[in-house]
């Protein structure tokens, strides 16, 4: 979806994909940002929060008019319909960020 988004594509690559992974731990509850996480990604919890609120807000808000057919497919068992997820709520991602 970022790369539709010209407000993303300043943010580097690796930034991304890593604030990517929290954002998604964090929606399932799979714990947080761990330090072997933080060593090979390079980026602590801290440096990630305000573009994974930025991700977030993104899926929030998103046009539901556009992507369809990227929408479709990842509505499939085959990709464990990631698609359907329902973003965070703003007050509880921020209150989960905190804690990580």
């Amino acid at each position: 979806m970022t790369l539709q988004e010209y407000d993303y594509a300043r943010e580097s690559p690796s930034k991304l994909a890593a604030s990517c992974l929290l954002l998604a731990l964090t929606m399932k509850n799979l714990g947080g940002w761990t330090p072997t996480l933080e060593y090979y990604s390079g980026y602590c919890a801290q440096e990630l929060h305000p573009l994974v609120k930025r991700l977030n807000f993104l899926l929030t808000y998103q046009p539901r008019d556009k992507l369809n057919t990227v929408r479709s497919k990842y509505s499939h068992r085959v990709f464990f319909e990631v698609a359907k997820l329902t973003p965070m709520d703003m007050l509880k991602l921020e209150k989960a960020l905190t804690s990580c």
